[in-house]
């Protein structure tokens, strides 16, 4: 899978107005293009509802990263909701949510799920990102610095894996 196509143009709402996050994230998945493409909007509100019953998905310094898993779905797609106000969340710092990325996934690619988790929380842990962003009012300067972000960190992987040289296997 190749996440270097998150957060080319629909993936954002710059400015989310609810302050509960399970109404939050309704709204996010009303309002963000990239969520028209889930057939069942409705199955993947009650299926981030249901997991954010489970387990907290707000990782503090005003991130969260909800997620839901539909067989229906074909591919990852990610939005992005931005909160001015704040989002109460009980998050572990307690701490408002500013920035709601919302992960909707197939039920059946769990590595591609598992990637796209993964390099969400490593951009996000940049808090010069994270004030940069909630400085962006442009639906498309956001996306196009989390894109520029997914970008250099995907490039940072490929330049720091072994080659074949690296682990001994040329003369």
């Amino acid at each position: 899978m190749s996440i270097s196509h998150f957060f080319e143009g629909g993936k954002a709402v710059v400015e989310l107005r609810s302050t509960d996050k399970m109404a939050a994230f309704c709204e996010l998945i009303g309002n963000a293009p990239v969520f028209q493409e889930v057939t069942d909007r409705t199955a993947l509100e009650h299926a981030v509802i249901e997991r954010e019953k489970n387990q907290c998905t707000g990782l503090g310094h005003g991130v969260a990263v909800a997620h839901g898993r539909l067989d229906s779905m074909h591919r990852v797609i990610v939005g992005l909701g931005i909160s001015h106000t704040g989002i109460s969340y009980g998050s572990p710092d307690e701490s408002p949510v500013h920035l709601l990325f919302l992960i909707a996934s197939p039920t059946s690619m769990n590595l591609d799920y598992l990637q796209t988790l993964s390099t969400l929380v490593r951009i996000v842990h940049d808090p010069a990102l994270r004030e940069e962003l909630l400085a962006l009012r442009s639906t498309g300067d956001v996306e196009r610095r989390i894109r520029d972000s997914f970008q250099r960190l995907l490039g940072r992987f490929s330049s720091t894996t072994p080659s074949a040289t690296a682990c001994g296997t040329a003369r």
